[in-house]
């Protein structure tokens, strides 16, 4: 047979390929510390980066990332803004770095999107949010490189104990951060949120952004109950609401937008209470007032503003709505949809609003009502609506729209029945398809019934009915038994490990009551996910760590697979990946949540001398 072996050099390649040259030269070809230049523009990496830049004072950078579209479209603009600067006096170098390959440099700049523009004065970044044009990037780059050229001051205020008081107490709305210098988390939301803070200050009015280093200022800390970082509050003249939005530039200037808004909404035609009651889908609250000089109206907005964030307020001046509803102006009506409404409730509940009425009256009045007898469960008001436990849920095809509803209704009016005795529990329908997993969690999966049911209890317990033909009275005897406590709880579970000698000891779902809620142990618990990035860096670490402390009869280190074991206790919150907690043999419904510092043997370990309950050995010798 005949090889024959076909070599193609692309016209692309300019350099000339000496192959008589020795591994020294390709060595240095490879040399990651000089700087290239392609089409006029420098290319920049972890290894050049400071060396080049140290003695400039502007250069401007982009990073890219060689899979982005958006970059290969602007690599053309860019070189020509590279050959329009150098002709500039001084001539400013144009740089791009390859954010996948130099991912210190990526690291350093905050770098989460491609492509990331950032003009480097004298060392220090400028953000560069204009268009991707030659004219618009050319003309904020000769900007910035004048030797007169200063940073815009800071939008975001800083407030210490000697000016807070006088700057919170004096703002209709304000946005308050404390923060901890050292705080990863703080470090990230930095950037966005002074972008965000100088956006807010071109409005009129203008929404302050504010700040406080909590480390420093420890009395305002504890005033306002700061535990972790970045903790965020909105202050409204002086009280403060928890802030529950995004943490990004444009998500906290539209979240905050909103909240400088009125938190009660008016409506003027009896149409759009119809509207409410025939197409709603969770609790409608509506004040009636006599006008906006009524007291009991102002003191209805105050007490809307506390609870603003999961729910919806109305309020209403109008003679034809208040017949409609059949009440009179300062008053409270909350009710719910017709596809909610039945015979064994209220069709609505009405508070009367009087200038002694206190706003935690009114608080009360709308948590109260905010269900109906069995209401309709769903991912989207999961965690606002039916936190509360224990709940009983039904799971099957709910679908409330015009061609299934009766369906729907069908099974719901046969759990109503039950509902009516039992009104210290919750009652909730659910689809069976947006609880897939909650349902296979339960061991119904395969139940080959049409109609499901369970009851989730405090704790993290889950109880499931024994598969069986769906109707009152079988729901009744299931939720009796709960009642008696003759129910065993379901419990995620990997099997409980044979040998658990090692340094970290394993938990499961079975053992977690008896591992980490031990009585007589402080325990470090670390919730993991096995294709966690983060928890795969931490595991020779978290391992070390088990080691040094494996002599400690007091102490137990510990992780858990949070993806496959359920968490028995609803004071261990896991949203995110790893967590940890450190509990106390004392404490065991209070744990303490590692958060903010770096997950590395030093600081673990300083976390649990510092809340340990007993060590056998003394600080100073560990």
């Amino acid at each position: 047979p005949v090889l024959y072996a076909y070599f193609y050099f692309p016209e692309s390649v300019t350099e000339e390929v000496d192959y008589d040259s020795d591994d020294e030269d390709d060595e240095d070809e490879d040399d990651d510390s000089e700087v290239k230049e392609e089409n006029g523009v420098l290319i920049l990496n972890d290894a050049n980066f400071d060396t080049f830049t140290a003695d400039k004072d502007t250069v401007l950078l982009e990073f890219y990332a060689p899979w982005c579209g958006h970059c290969k479209q602007f690599a053309p603009e860019y070189e020509k803004i590279a050959k329009t600067l150098k002709e500039n006096d001084p001539p400013i170098p144009v740089a791009k770095i390859d954010a996948t390959a130099a991912t210190s440099l990526a690291s350093r700049f905050d770098v989460s999107g491609y492509p990331t523009i950032k003009i480097l004065k004298k060392g220090q970044p400028v953000d560069y949010e204009g268009s991707r044009t030659e004219d618009e990037i050319v003309a904020k780059v000769k900007e910035v490189s004048d030797p007169n050229w200063t940073p815009p001051p800071e939008a975001t205020l800083v407030l210490t104990q000697d000016n807070f008081d006088d700057v919170v107490n004096g703002a209709d709305i304000i946005l308050v951060e404390f923060y901890a210098p050292w705080c990863g988390h703080c470090k990230r939301l930095a950037p966005e949120y002074e972008k965000a803070a100088q956006e807010l200050s071109k409005r009129t009015p203008p929404i302050p952004l504010a700040k406080v280093d909590a480390t420093a200022e420890t009395e305002l800390a504890k005033k306002f109950e700061v535990t972790g970082y970045p903790t965020l509050k909105i202050f409204r003249k002086g009280k403060p609401y928890d802030y529950s939005g995004p943490r990004e530039k444009y998500g906290i200037v539209d979240y905050m937008i909103e909240q400088a808004g009125p938190p009660s909404k008016q409506i003027q035609a009896t149409k759009q209470v119809q509207e409410f009651l025939r197409d709603g889908d969770d609790v409608i609250i509506i004040g009636v007032f006599s006008g906006e000089n009524d007291k009991a109206y102002q003191l209805y907005q105050e007490a809307a503003n506390s609870l603003r964030e999961d729910y919806k307020f109305h309020h209403t001046f109008s003679n034809e709505i208040a017949k409609l509803l059949k009440v009179s102006p300062g008053k409270l009506v909350v009710m719910q949809p017709e596809k909610f409404q039945s015979k064994h409730e209220a069709k609505m509940h009405v508070l009367d609003l009087k200038e002694s009425t206190d706003g935690s009256e009114i608080k009360e009045h709308v948590l109260k009502h905010t269900l109906p007898l069995v209401g309709h469960r769903k991912p989207s008001n999961d965690a606002k609506r039916y936190a509360k436990r224990p709940l009983v849920v039904v799971y099957y095809t709910v679908d409330f729209s015009f061609d299934y509803r009766v369906a729907t209704q069908y099974w719901r009016d046969k759990v109503l029945e039950v509902a009516k005795d039992f009104p210290e529990y919750v009652f909730a329908v659910s689809d069976e398809e947006d609880y897939s997993s909650e349902i296979k969690d339960l061991g119904l999966l395969e139940s080959g019934e049409d109609v499901n049911v369970a009851i989730l209890d405090e704790g993290g317990k889950k109880y499931a009915m024994e598969p069986e033909e769906f109707d009152a009275d079988v729901l009744k005897q299931f939720v009796l038994a709960f009642k008696k406590g003759k129910l065993k709880p379901i419990v995620k579970s990997q099997p409980v490990p044979k040998n658990n000698k090692g340094p970290v000891k394993v938990v499961v779902g079975k053992t977690f009551d008896a591992m980490v809620m031990d009585p007589k142990k402080d325990v470090l618990i670390e919730f993991y996910a096995p294709w966690c990035g983060h928890c795969k860096k931490l595991e020779p670490i978290y391992t070390e760590l088990g080691k040094k402390y494996k002599n400690e009869k007091n102490l137990v280190i510990a992780k858990m697979d949070a993806t496959a074991n359920d968490v028995t206790s609803d004071h261990y919150k896991v949203e995110g990946f790893p967590t940890i907690y450190f509990a106390p043999r004392d404490k065991k419904n209070n744990p303490i949540k590692y958060e903010g510092g770096d997950r590395d043997l030093e600081h673990l370990s300083k976390f649990i001398e510092e809340h340990a309950t007993k060590l056998s050995r003394t600080k100073e010798e560990l």
